[in-house]
């Protein structure tokens, strides 16, 4: 039995270290490589992963609030330079818990207790359909947070940070990130960038007048330099 696993660590040598490992076990075969979590929870979606070697205290988003994302049919063992980790550790249903430095010795344990979980459950480690991303994580109000597409009205960009406007809450989500890295990773046939600083989705809007996208009570300007794409994508329909 082989495992597909990912190692997800912001410290370039531990990420090494840990590819090290993973290439001296047999059983093991690296499929990921990431140095930061939220990279890591976009691609996570699009692809079946059996054990996961986490950090916890990584920027943007920690380990201990991606595990919290993940299937329970991917195991986690959490790799990591604090031990008060350890109890929150278990609560996330996390497999086993690696304190740095660790050996290639203890690395084994842990993998050797992913591969028993897998051959006790009958739980088999082959590649699963790829379903449909329905939804974006961002990070607002030092949470995690959930956001369905289909919920989505328009973003609106504000220097660093971005406000998702949704239908089910007049309040917008506020997210520190660009707009930028936000329309990279929604998809391009639902949202489109109309505006340096608007990104609407094409479903919902109510109308157009003019130069101006009408999306319930709000008047989105369309930008010159967005301007004949959009209009042309309208036309496509």
């Amino acid at each position: 039995m082989t495992l597909n696993c990912w190692i997800v660590d912001d410290e370039p040598l531990a990420l090494s270290l840990l590819e090290s490992y993973v290439q001296k076990t047999s059983f093991l075969r690296l499929t990921g490589k990431y140095s930061n979590a939220l990279t890591a929870m976009k691609n996570i979606a699009e692809e079946r992963v059996d054990v996961i070697f986490l950090d916890i205290q990584m920027p943007e988003v920690n380990g201990m609030e991606f595990a919290r994302t993940i299937s329970s049919s991917t195991r986690v063992i959490f790799t990591t330079a604090f031990s008060e980790y350890a109890v929150e550790g278990y609560r996330v249903s996390a497999l086993d818990y690696l304190l740095k430095p660790f050996s290639f010795a203890d690395f084994l344990l842990a993998a050797k207790k992913a591969l028993s979980w897998f051959e006790i459950t009958g739980a088999k480690p082959v590649p699963e359909p790829v379903q449909e991303k329905r939804a974006i994580f961002v990070k607002s109000e030092y949470k995690l947070i959930q956001v369905l597409y289909d919920e989505i009205l328009y973003i609106e960009g504000l220097k660093d940070y971005v406000k998702i406007f949704i239908e089910s809450d007049n309040k917008p989500i506020l997210s520190l990130m660009s707009l930028k890295s936000l329309e990279e990773e929604l998809p391009s046939e639902r949202f489109m960038r109309v505006h340096r600083s608007y990104i609407i989705q094409r479903a919902k809007i109510s109308s157009i007048n003019k130069n101006r996208i009408v999306m319930g009570k709000k008047q989105i300007p369309v930008g010159e330099t967005y301007r004949k794409h959009f209009m042309a994508a309208i036309e496509k329909g």
